[in-house]
């Protein structure tokens, strides 16, 4: 809270500076002549910021708590900035289906222009042929079910990997969010690259937390873009630069160790398969197959959404997994009874095992419900002025879908803030982007292109940590006492590291 009101002291000086530099009224907020969303009092020139600073532990707890007193659809001010906060499932409805054309951009703010250069990737890219082209690759040549099968070798090695590490540390407390981490690292890069990232992992990780960071915080830069002085002073954008520039230089040693690979003949990576994504994306380079140009700088954009997605979202998931799991003894107890009955005799498991196995399934989806990763979503942008259920929606407003205060709602869900994977049992809600109470990867023409993958590398991990291990809270801890706060940023991931004792259960083969 401390902080919170130290940022607040500084984004207020610094605020007065952009007065004074473009002669504005100190005490108007200028605002368009329109019907908006009703929302807040403001202050002048900071807007609502004051709210979101002072109203939670976290901007998406704040952003809840307002919309329970102005509405589902809520106008903030992030300085100079409109934002537009939705927050029910009729109004992610009207945002993502009825009027998804109308909000198909995405915010392109200085931090965010830092890291991407201005959106040349596919997750930031403005709407437009270039993203439908690029988003039509990823569809059909990296995220395809049968792409994303390819992979099984690769995740199955990566898994019995875990596991080895657990067995020899088990009998000790252990960082199990940080080992998460590093797995899931691993396993996207595999997949992604075709071979390991462990020789530039501590760098890559540490850049790419960074990036977040910095991508997450409220820069003066982007509260106040049009400001030349403000854009000197933020030092955000620039360091979400550096950190662009140090994943750039590890992505683009993977780009040249890969495509001298390539032009050998020998098979990409490390022998687990044929083809990672990285190969796919220089053969079609190379094939000039595409029907938009596929530069160096476009490949290293993707790279960087499929690592930074790919393995971010994906371990924050599986770790809140734990977390419940170890919070609440009789899901664990029955998660385990299923695949250890399932498994009987087996000292390994594999995917195709995995299919007959239900609970798992509902546990991860209780885990995408009440701790939805990307809890705000990637936010939109209007592109083009409209109304919404009976407001004025100007161009270039901002869009934030709360999420994760839909999937705590109890208009929707019943004991909304308690972990019940029993509640999607013989339930037809999935996370696929039709049902809009539940929306994990979001809906229409932006959602989430990787589920599948997502997903995918996250149930054998989860199967194999229940099955094989028995877990044990340290110091004599209590299950209520685990604690499941957020970081306070605009991702959903835990606060502290889950730290647990592994006890070998069913000691897998590679032990």
């Amino acid at each position: 809270m401390e902080d919170n009101k130290a940022l607040l002291a500084a984004v207020s000086v610094l605020a007065l500076l952009v007065v004074l530099s473009k002669l504005k009224s100190l005490f108007v907020t200028k605002q368009p002549k329109l019907n908006l969303p009703p929302g807040p009092w403001t202050l002048p020139v900071i807007g609502s910021l004051h709210h979101l600073i002072t109203g939670g532990p976290t901007i998406f707890r704040a952003m809840r708590s307002l919309a329970q007193r102005h509405g589902p659809l809520m106008t903030l001010w992030l300085g100079e900035v409109p934002a537009l906060v939705v927050s029910s499932k009729e109004a992610a409805q009207e945002v993502m289906k009825t009027h998804d054309i109308m909000f198909a951009d995405r915010l392109m703010n200085p931090t965010l222009g830092a890291f991407t250069l201005n959106g040349h990737d596919v997750v930031f890219a403005p709407y437009g042929e270039r993203w439908r082209q690029l988003r039509k690759i990823c569809v059909l040549e990296l995220l395809s079910a049968a792409r994303v099968q390819s992979f099984r070798d690769v995740r199955e090695d990566e898994v019995a990997r875990f596991m080895k590490d657990l067995v020899a540390s088990a009998g000790a407390a252990v960082n199990l969010t940080k080992m998460i981490s590093r797995f899931m690292n691993n396993t996207i890069v595999r997949e992604s690259v075709g071979s390991s990232l462990r020789k530039y992992q501590d760098e890559y990780l540490d850049a790419l937390e960074d990036a977040i960071k910095q991508i997450s915080t409220m820069s003066v830069a982007n509260l106040f873009p049009s400001s030349r002085l403000m854009q000197v002073l933020a030092m955000a954008p620039r360091k979400a630069l550096a950190c662009r520039n140090r994943t750039k230089r590890i992505v683009e040693q993977l780009i040249q160790e890969t495509r001298e690979a390539m032009e050998r003949g020998y098979e990409v990576g490390d022998g687990t398969h044929s083809e990672g994504f990285l190969g796919v994306l220089l053969r079609l380079q190379k094939e000039g197959s595409t029907p938009i140009p596929l530069d160096d700088d476009t490949i290293l954009g993707l790279m960087i959404d499929m690592f930074s997605g790919g393995s971010e979202t994906s371990s924050t998931t599986l770790n809140w997994c734990m977390t419940e799991l170890v919070r609440n003894p009789k899901s664990m107890a029955k998660a385990q009874a299923e695949v250890r009955e399932a498994f009987k005799g087996k000292s390994t498991i594999t995917e195709g095992d995995l299919e007959g196995i239900s609970y798992l399934k509902l546990v991860i989806k209780e885990a995408l419900r009440l701790h939805t990763p990307g809890p705000l979503l990637v936010p939109r942008m209007c592109r083009e002025a409209g109304q919404v259920m009976g407001y004025d929606i100007p161009k270039g407003m901002i869009v934030f879908t709360n999420v994760w205060a839909i999937c705590r709602d109890p208009k929707y869900w019943e004991d909304p803030e308690e972990f019940k994977p029993e509640r999607f049992d013989n339930s037809n809600l999935d996370y696929k982007g039709t049902n809009y109470e539940f929306l994990p990867f979001g809906a229409g023409r932006r959602m989430c292109p990787g589920i599948n993958l997502g997903v995918g590398n996250i149930e054998l991990a989860l199967a194999s940590l229940i099955y094989h291990f028995d877990w044990k809270l340290p110091n004599g801890m209590e299950p209520k006492d685990v604690d499941v706060s957020e970081e306070a940023s605009l991702a959903a991931s835990k606060k502290t590291s889950l730290i647990l004792h592994p006890v070998t259960r069913i000691p897998p083969c590679s032990a």
